[in-house]
């Protein structure tokens, strides 16, 4: 009987849990772009060399999408890929999604609700 109760106020207890924490924002790190973006900025982490991001900026810039580059090999660039933990470019944040590589169904899917007709 005395297990029964103590799984009866675990399972309580993480019911509790669940429901005080589903609607809670992660602790961001203060260099992850995120923390600016809120819900319909965009962030994108470029490098000069690599063409995928001239190509993903090109896209952009016909389209006419706002959005903001950080450069990964300048120093804010490096510490929001470090915050990220991305280890490739291009990396795209889309309000508070993370579209990581030239990943063009993804980018749409972000793109569209905040009224960009890109891909």
């Amino acid at each position: 009987m005395r297990i029964l109760g103590l799984l009866l106020i675990a399972g309580l207890a993480g019911g509790l849990y669940a429901w005080w924490s589903h609607d809670r924002q992660p602790d961001l790190h203060p260099d992850d772009p995120r923390v600016a973006t809120g819900d319909a900025g965009i962030v994108m982490l470029a490098a000069e060399w690599c063409g995928y991001c001239r190509k993903q900026q090109g896209d952009f810039e016909r389209a006419g999408v706002r959005y903001r580059v950080l450069d990964i090999d300048d120093e804010d660039g490096g510490r929001a890929m470090r915050a990220l933990g991305a280890r490739g470019v291009p990396v795209t944040v889309i309000g508070q999604a993370v579209v990581r590589g030239y990943d063009t169904g993804a980018l749409d899917e972000g793109l569209t609700p905040l009224g960009y007709d890109v891909y």
